[in-house]
């Protein structure tokens, strides 16, 4: 690592070509060693922080101090071998070891990267990642995928690493065990706040209902004055038909000055100077509602009613085996899914969760529009074709979908600009997709992963609220807890095989 480690952002403004207003505008961080949590909505340009962070972006005004740090970006994404992986591999020196051990790598498992589970594949990405061990170090969404087991080991990695730490994730329990402070980015803004995120969550609701208290008192003031000033010009202008003058003759021009002269110097006089006074107390008061800073708030929360499938059940399959690649099988009983079930589907990285479930699916006796599944990642090229599905839905359809994905908490008008939506949008657009259905069976694989805290509490709500059958595959317990009554347990065997247990939720 270099001597100064520091990284600064002065007044940053940043947009990309496809869209019409700016995705950051005016932001100044400074960042110092430890670990920085950075927080806020899908799409709001947390992954474009870390992007212009390590160089890979350039700001359009303003500039990022990066001065000759040695940087690593850990993606969401894990469709390719990460940089570096075959240098730690092929290492023997003791941090390599230590690595290796602690996340179970193996290098076979490196040579058949398309069949590792997404969990696996995350593994090696954060290895890679710690075992270079750069100046800054950027990760996005570091605990999607992973089991608990393996959560817990990356915790305590994380600690041990000394530089500039940026960590985008949605893991609230991360975010408070390793962040000193946290940016907090809501389009086009990124605030700083000390403490981890519980701490500047907390803050930033202060500042909120601090913020609004303010707006009120001073809305209030303002229709005071204005209610005031009304009256008072009301009050004038009946003023004004009572003429003193009427009756004098107008070659009286001595009584005429002297009806003035009281005029100047009685009532009319400390009126004037009164009235005054009150359109400069209106206009303060209009230029202090105009300082105070008003976020638009926009409705959240959705419902996934979905229908009960008329037959008594959605799946019926005999006992049976799979392979799961080195000569190991996910062995499994009978299994069944009623039209009212709601199943978790639990087990370690690597044991065949979504093995089972690709097989389970060409095994369901129902159409596949009363179907709705949402797969743990989409490759990028699966993402362009979903955003191309979506352009082609005709207005009506189109306004719907869009509107769900507005109540799951991204705005749609960048959105619908952007060529390739981050994976958490792409996930929201999914599920949106999958309820123009009325679906029978609703089937997720990782569900809370990519999504922002508030988009997973709304799905948490709607699927509660759900009458299809539910089966969820799902490293969130206290997700799962809440929404599921039968548990599928996959274990591994001392022979290397796996195998799944049916028991009640617990």
């Amino acid at each position: 690592m270099t001597h100064q480690t520091f990284l600064r952002f002065d007044n940053v403004d940043f947009t990309y070509d496809s869209m019409t207003g700016d995705l950051l505008s005016g932001v100044t961080l400074h960042f110092s060693r430890g670990w920085t949590g950075i927080v806020g909505p899908n799409g709001a340009g947390k992954t474009t922080l870390l992007f212009l962070a390590c160089g890979r972006l350039q700001p359009d005004q303003g500039f990022v101090n990066i001065p000759e740090l040695v940087c690593y970006y850990c993606p969401q994404r894990t469709d390719d071998p990460p940089e570096g992986v075959e240098q730690l591999m092929a290492a023997h020196d003791r941090d390599s070891f230590i690595l290796k051990a602690d996340l179970d790598l193996k290098d076979d498992d490196l040579l058949r990267w398309e069949s590792l589970s997404f969990g696996e594949r995350k593994r090696f990405q954060i290895a890679s990642a710690l075992y270079h061990n750069p100046d800054l170090l950027a990760l996005d969404e570091p605990t999607n995928h992973l089991d608990a087991a393996t959560r817990n080991l990356l915790y305590s990695a994380l600690k041990r690493y000394r530089g500039i730490g940026l960590l985008v994730s949605h893991d609230r329990e991360l975010l408070d065990d390793l962040c000193r402070e946290c940016v907090f980015i809501e389009t086009p803004t990124a605030t700083l706040r000390p403490g981890n995120y519980s701490t500047g969550a907390e803050q930033a609701r202060l500042e909120k209902e601090s913020t609004v208290s303010r707006l009120d008192a001073t809305r209030a003031r303002l229709d005071k004055l204005e209610r005031e000033h009304a009256r008072r010009k009301h009050k004038a202008s009946k003023s004004a038909g009572m003429n003193p003058k009427r009756g004098l003759s107008p070659k009286d021009h001595d009584a005429r000055a002297r009806v003035d002269g009281a005029r100047m110097t009685g009532k009319d006089a400390v009126q004037g100077k009164l009235q005054k006074q009150l359109d400069g107390r209106l206009d303060k008061a209009r230029k202090e509602l105009d300082t105070i800073p008003v976020k638009k708030e926009y409705p959240t929360g959705i419902v996934v009613t979905g229908s009960v499938c008329p037959r008594p059940y959605v799946l019926n399959l005999a006992a049976g085996n799979l392979p799961l690649g080195e000569h190991r099988r996910l062995i499994y009983p009978d299994l069944n899914i009623s039209s009212r079930d709601r199943i978790a589907l639990t087990g370690p990285n690597g044991c065949g969760k979504t093995t089972l479930i690709t097989s389970i699916l060409p095994s369901l006796s129902l159409p596949d529009d009363r179907v709705t599944y949402l797969p743990q990642e989409l490759r990028i090229d699966e993402s362009v074709r979903l955003m191309n599905e979506l352009h082609r839905l005709p207005g009506e359809k189109l306004g719907w979908v869009m509107n769900i994905v507005s109540r799951l908490g991204s705005r749609p008008g960048p959105l619908l600009e952007s060529s390739l939506p981050s994976p958490g949008e792409t996930r929201k657009i999914m599920l949106a997709l999958g309820l123009l259905r009325e679906p029978w069976l609703v089937i997720m694989d990782e569900p809370t992963n990519h999504l922002d805290l508030v988009s997973i509490e709304c799905l948490e709500l709607a699927l509660a609220d759900c009458r299809s059958a539910l089966l969820l595959i799902s490293h969130d317990r206290r997700f799962l807890q809440t929404l599921t009554q039968t548990r599928w347990e996959i274990s591994r065997q001392p022979d290397g095989d796996c195998v799944l247990d049916i028991s009640l939720a617990g």
